[in-house]
């Protein structure tokens, strides 16, 4: 199961349908043990002193490995993937394709996240020159050319990477954020096929519905005080 000895258990701050959930996917396919401390951001959860001492942003995902605390999605992803896949998810320090699965893990983060959220609030940069990412068309006609070689980000070869882009991308085409292309929908459907989607799915549902069910049980207790 793993390369390290769990004397300490992981525990994983959640939040359902936010960043965390593509983390929850990893958990799952790496099959490590965990304990899930979930937020219901809905009541402002994640606001409070007791989880504004662990990350003072306020987000989630964030990870606590015996009292080493990690936070940011892609920074979850590249410790889990490294620590407990076994050469399996991320590729060593000495495989060549070390390089290029950091360069997309990182691609992710600084190029397309950025671009995409830009996009989505009608902000273009000013100048390209001085943008992080460049421009928009150009950061998605990257990536969807080296997905077009495929089947996996690095080819033949499947790796943690391929589940952090498939969770954003499967989000980001539902909502519209991202157009639809062929390249893009085989993709998808070659990744979340994997178990590991339909557990994440599933659980945030559930997850969603008790929190929605937590919000409203607080406001009807607000209504009732106030009569």
């Amino acid at each position: 199961m793993s390369d390290k000895a769990l004397g300490n258990e992981l525990v994983f701050f959640h939040s359902p349908h936010t960043r965390s959930s593509s983390v929850l996917i990893l958990l799952n396919e790496l099959n490590v043990p965990f304990k899930l401390n979930v937020l219901n951001m809905l009541v402002e959860e994640n606001r409070q002193p007791a989880y504004l001492a662990i990350n003072p942003l306020g987000k989630v995902p964030a990870l606590l490995d015996d009292g080493a605390l990690i936070t940011d999605q892609v920074a979850i992803y590249l410790y889990l993937a490294d620590l407990f896949s076994s050469g399996g998810l991320a590729p060593g320090l000495s495989d060549p394709l070390r390089g290029p699965y950091l360069r997309w893990m990182l691609y992710y983060s600084a190029c397309f996240e950025p671009a995409v959220c830009d996009k989505a609030m009608g902000w273009v940069p000013n100048e390209q020159k001085v943008s992080p990412y460049g421009d928009y068309d150009t950061v998605l006609g990257i990536l969807i050319e080296q997905l077009r070689a495929g089947p996996y980000l690095l080819g033949e070869r499947f790796t943690a990477a391929d589940l952090l882009w498939a969770t954003a991308l499967k989000y980001c085409t539902a909502f519209g954020s991202v157009e639809p292309d062929p390249v893009i929908t085989q993709y998808l459907a070659r990744v979340t096929a994997r178990p590991c989607f339909t557990y994440a799915k599933d659980l945030d549902t559930k997850l969603a519905a008790d929190h929605e069910a937590g919000r409203l049980k607080i406001l009807e207790a607000g209504e009732f005080a106030r009569r």
